[in-house]
């Protein structure tokens, strides 16, 4: 007999041996027709997996994420299927699972167009359709290089072939088409019912530019049409919002191939900088930090004894003068502990904590460049807290309220959690890793929060808790960071004289609440679609004439307004009020005042206040005080 546990620990005996499917037919008639797949002892399996001896199994069906991940993976295999028939001459490559769907690499003799993608999705309908069962097969390495070299899949046969000798594969097969997949996937093509192509691009194989251009169709998949319908809306919004156009539109910024990932900021785009880097200085003033700036440029030497040289040097731009190496840096933390060494440092300093708007650079890949999201010249609002271990959690259970409430004033109030675990690259010993790691957890329990763990995601110095922001069209984005280091300070030398006139290494705290101001204002950018909040919009009020003789009273507004602090333009141009109403609503300029006759005999104000609909409404008019008392209960507010 062969004992079977459930996911509700009720267990079922079964004269074995017997599939992952036969457990689902057991447990009832609906979850047998709903199964796609299984987890046996925490794996990922076929319905047919063979069971031979006692197991924890769990059916796995389409409303399960790892139901969903399947279904994509097999629509990959799907596409693959639908090219092949309609594109015979086509080799397949490789077709992983991605967040939000999938893509396939083919090599094909001329571009895929549009009209191909067309012809290509309906060809994997007809073939869902056909509900074709899956069937995997094992045969060795040898035998599987044999087949794909003999139906001329040069691509598949040479990434068999780098398998080890003697080692054998599994090929999937649906009608006539035959793939090499580790698996699982769905039982049968059937299951596979909404998906929709994206679009194409290109991609080298296997990642190497030295080698040939691949076409990589791209495409999504899921279980439920008003879940990719959501989708498909979210992709519109997010073209809308594209920090590139907007900042083009709004002139914030610009890009050129003279300075390939660096920013040239235009003036309303800095003003925008400024209002987040002053808003972020005061957060430093008001928490205990000590703002410091370091140079940028610092002896090969330092980033050795620090770790970067060997795990991150692929990633750096150096530099040599007078027979010595320099990096440019591309993290502030060494240069923050030498500030730490510059003086004798007891017990009663700690923590300590410093503050820096570090400038940095990294040699990112030309093609993961993307606007002012992914660059390689950046800003970061960079801290290192150094302390004592006993410190640890109450610095963290500090710094996870503070970035909270950071990212509410900023208007993003869906925070994920998550903490990136050791990676496999990584120095110091396990010992100290399970400490830095246990002293986040402990951190993240006593402020009440739930987390998701990342194994292996973690910086070569330290595990880290990650802050993930959702803005308002869903879309997930990483930026704050809070890594518990126990390696750096002694690597380089960092030590206090404890209570007994000891020497000790203190614990070094690395966080940052924004990451790159240049990445996070693509954020703030994309998540209002350029209409930005009040207090944080480039310009805030334009005060514009209708007719010559207001020009006057539309200076003395401006200047009045100048002096309480606020971001205003005077627009006096010989155009029609409609004219500069429109082209002002454009610029999403959040206060337009409209000053006639009527406003400057009785001293008053008419303003437009910006809607969400590209449009606005006019306030009542109002005097310039009240105007003012009313501009400053929305700032207070950051709304």
């Amino acid at each position: 007999m062969i004992s079977i546990t459930l996911p509700d620990q009720s267990r079922k005996q079964f004269v074995g041996p017997l599939t992952v499917r036969d457990v689902a037919t057991a447990i009832g008639p609906g979850l047998a027709k709903a199964a796609i797949a299984g987890k046996v002892n925490g794996k990922l399996v076929d319905l047919d997996h063979l069971l031979t001896c006692d197991a924890s199994v769990a059916i796995v069906t389409e409303r399960d994420t790892d139901g969903l991940t399947i279904i994509r993976h097999s629509t990959a295999h799907l596409l693959a299927y639908a090219v092949k028939e309609l594109f015979p001459e086509a080799q397949v490559t490789i077709g992983p699972v991605i967040e939000n769907g999938f893509y396939y690499d083919f090599s094909y003799s001329r571009p895929f167009t549009p009209e191909d993608l067309k012809a290509i999705e309906a060809r994997m309908g007809e073939i869902a359709k056909r509900d074709l069962p899956v069937t995997r097969k094992v045969v060795p390495r040898d035998e599987a290089v044999a087949y794909f070299s003999g139906i001329g899949e040069h691509y598949k046969a040479e990434i068999i072939a780098s398998i080890p000798a003697g080692e054998e594969v599994s090929l999937y097969t649906e009608g006539e088409f035959t793939d090499l997949c580790r698996g699982p996937h769905v039982p049968s093509t059937g299951k596979i019912k909404i998906f929709k192509l994206m679009k194409v691009a290109g991609a080298y194989w296997r990642g190497d530019s030295k080698n040939e251009m691949l076409q990589r169709i791209y495409g999504t998949a899921w279980t439920r049409k008003e879940d990719q319908d959501a989708y498909l809306h979210m992709l519109e919004e997010a073209e809308k919002r594209d920090h590139r156009k907007l900042g083009k539109q709004l002139d914030l910024f610009h890009l050129q191939e003279e300075a390939p990932g660096m920013v040239f900021w235009h003036p309303k785009g800095w003003a925008l900088w400024q209002q987040v880097e002053q808003y972020m200085r005061r957060v430093y003033q008001d928490n205990g930090y000590q703002e410091i700036r370091c140079p940028q440029i610092l002896d090969k030497s330092l980033w050795v004894r620090s770790g970067h040289w060997e795990n991150y040097k692929d990633n750096m731009f150096t530099t040599e003068s007078e027979k010595h190496d320099f990096a440019i840096k591309p993290m502030n933390c060494p240069g923050h502990v030498q500030v730490f060494n510059s003086d004798l440092r007891s017990y009663r300093d700690l923590p300590l904590r410093y503050g820096e708007f570090g400038v940095c650079h990294r040699n990112e890949p030309s093609g993961a460049l993307h606007g002012v999201m992914r660059v390689r010249g950046f800003v970061q609002d960079d801290g290192h807290i150094f302390c004592r271990e006993e410190q640890i959690k109450d610095e963290c259970v500090s710094f996870n309220r503070l970035a909270m409430s950071v990212y509410e004033d900023f208007g993003f109030k869906d925070i994920a959690i998550k903490i990136a675990l050791r990676p496999e690259k990584r120095i110091g010993t396990d010992d100290d890793w399970d400490k830095a790691e246990g002293a986040l957890r402990e951190a993240l329990r006593a402020c009440g929060a739930e987390w998701v763990e990342l194994p292996g995601e973690g910086a070569f110095y330290g595990p880290k808790i990650e802050y993930h922001m959702k803005d308002s069209i869903g879309r997930n984005w990483q930026c704050g960071t809070m890594q518990v280091d126990f390696f750096m300070p002694g690597r380089l030398g960092a030590e206090f004289v404890d209570e007994h006139s000891g020497r000790q290494t203190p614990v070094m705290l690395h966080r940052a609440i924004v990451g790159s101001l240049e990445r996070f204002l693509g954020i703030l950018i994309e998540n209002y679609a350029g209409a930005l909040p009040l207090w944080l919009a480039p310009v805030q009020i334009v005060a514009m004439n209708v007719t010559s003789e207001q020009v006057t009273f539309v200076d003395s507004v401006v200047k009045a307004l100048k002096t309480h602090g606020f971001r205003v333009q005077a627009d006096l141009r010989n155009e029609k009020i409609s004219y500069k109403i429109r082209e002002h609503s454009l610029q999403k300029i959040p206060y337009q005042l409209i000053l006639g006759d009527k406003e400057m005999q009785a001293n008053f104000v008419t303003a437009r206040i910006r809607d969400g609909k590209g449009g606005g409404t006019n306030l009542s008019p109002m005097s310039l005080d009240e105007f003012v008392s009313h501009l400053q209960v929305e700032l207070a507010a950051k709304r």
